[in-house]
């Protein structure tokens, strides 16, 4: 199987992204996570429903308010056009739609792993002195680590497969903003099956290697 100098750019450029939305995600997914998981205030259930919207909605529904939100006509995508920063049709837009779409991945995940943490170890460590930051980086964090480590797998596979949100908010520009999945759909458009092919195995064994790490990480967490 040949790979052109055009597909490892395209490899490289996918994964370079994915990995980027998934450590812009990564703390507040963590945040939200433990906040879902120990706190419990009045419109609580709201908040996790549009936490975890779009994996429900249409990705082509979610990269359409994505488009409305970072417009140049929009308020915020005016004020950042006017500061530099080109968000529609750049690969910002791809890491930005590859985030969304993958965060309600991390969030439940993460979350999971929280709620299977002892309270009563933290009470314990509040009763010796220990402030709540440490109490979280010392006793909870390590305890959900693999956990999270699993979500952010996820999270990660979902960001390298995305489409709907990504073509609608930074379009398919080959060599800017053209992904794995992108260009796979543009190959078979246009006739060139094999090349289709070639950038579908290396989706298919990124995909299966992030998401068997993950299942594992989840496995053994259970099991310990």
């Amino acid at each position: 199987m040949f790979v052109t100098i055009e597909t490892w750019q395209i490899t490289l450029f996918s994964v370079a992204v994915a990995l980027g939305s998934t450590l812009v995600i990564l703390p507040f997914g963590v945040a939200l996570a433990w906040i879902f998981a120990r706190k419990e205030w009045p419109l609580k259930a709201v908040l996790e429903t549009v936490v975890l919207l779009p994996l429900v909605m249409p990705p082509v529904s979610t990269g359409l308010i994505l488009l409305k939100m970072f417009g140049r006509r929009s308020p915020v995508g005016e004020w950042l056009y006017n500061r530099g920063v080109e968000i529609v049709f750049n690969w910002k837009g791809v890491l930005i739609a590859m985030a969304v779409m993958s965060f309600p991945l991390l969030v439940r995940a993460a979350r999971t792993s929280f709620s299977e943490v002892n309270p009563r170890l933290e009470q314990i460590a509040a009763t010796l002195g220990a402030s709540r930051c440490r109490i979280f980086f010392v006793i909870t964090i390590p305890l959900a680590f693999r956990g999270v480590i699993a979500g952010s797998l996820l999270a990660f596979s979902r960001a390298l497969g995305e489409f709907g949100a990504t073509i609608l908010l930074a379009g398919n520009i080959p060599g800017r903003t053209q992904t794995l999945s992108l260009a796979i759909f543009n190959y078979v458009q246009t006739g060139r099956e094999h090349e289709a092919y070639i950038l579908l195995s290396i989706t298919v064994m990124i995909a299966f290697a992030s998401v068997w790490c993950s299942e594992w990480l989840l496995h053994s967490t259970k099991r310990t």
